[in-house]
């Protein structure tokens, strides 16, 4: 399925970059807004290939017990500093994507410091979860969602690359926004079955005489194992 949905993406990079040819050799925005529904179709599918902390953005949500509308905004903030990051180094730093882009498709330094953020969090987590605190600071969430995001898309650095080099970097843009469309479906479908996942084993563990604030802390401190084996990973690749 992982292949396919790789094959699906490289029809949709040839596709794109021949309506970018056209819109920079007519200008015809009609023709440009005729390919956006595939912009949010890329986005979507881009987001179910490895890689975009889906796992990671799943066991914050389930063990943070933020509500649905919280983990929407988490997914959101992912999607957004996702897609950005990589229109801004695009925009302003062409000439250092060499250097930020270790290799194709990714890029090291920035992914270090993502997983490095979110492992502090994880024993943030971990710390409040065993005094028994299970309160959420307001912005929370979305700062997790920023900390998960930090990690341009390579796709999008693609699509803005290609149109900056087409001279119409504004379609690029607005493709870029179709994409972000499409990634935080994705991960906001991510969130939707993380909320039902913690609701379904409270409910379980609940049968078996379980206390819902034992849940919870239960919940928590596995979360920020999580998070805390990513970090390690990540620096040590254990």
């Amino acid at each position: 399925m992982i292949q396919a949905l790789f094959d699906y993406q490289r029809e949709i990079y040839l596709a794109v970059a021949q309506h970018l040819k056209s819109f920079a050799a007519d200008g015809s925005w009609l023709a440009l807004f005729a390919v956006l529904p595939m912009g949010v179709v890329f986005g979507a599918a881009h987001a179910l290939t490895p890689g975009h902390s889906k796992t990671l953005l799943a066991a914050y949500v389930a063990g943070s017990q933020v509500k649905l509308s919280r983990g929407l905004l988490v997914s959101l903030a992912l999607s957004l500093t996702h897609i950005a990051l990589a229109v801004l180094i695009a925009l302003l730093a062409l000439p250092l994507v060499s250097i930020s882009l270790g290799s194709v498709g990714r890029a090291p330094a920035l992914e270090a410091l993502s997983r490095g953020l979110l492992g502090l969090v994880g024993i943030w987590m971990i710390w409040r979860a065993l005094r028994g605190r299970h309160q959420h600071h307001a912005h929370e969430g979305e700062a997790v969602g920023v900390m998960a995001g930090l990690i341009p898309c390579p796709l999008t650095l693609f699509v803005m690359t290609f149109a900056i080099a087409r001279g119409v970097p504004w379609a690029g843009l607005v493709f870029a926004v179709a994409m972000m469309a499409g990634v935080a479906i994705t991960l906001g479908i991510v969130v939707a079955l993380a909320v039902l996942f913690r609701k379904g084993s409270v409910a379980i563990l609940d049968r078996f005489g379980s206390s819902t604030a034992g849940v919870a802390t239960l919940l928590e401190v596995a979360t920020g194992l999580i998070l805390i084996g990513a970090a390690l990973h990540q620096a040590f690749g254990i």
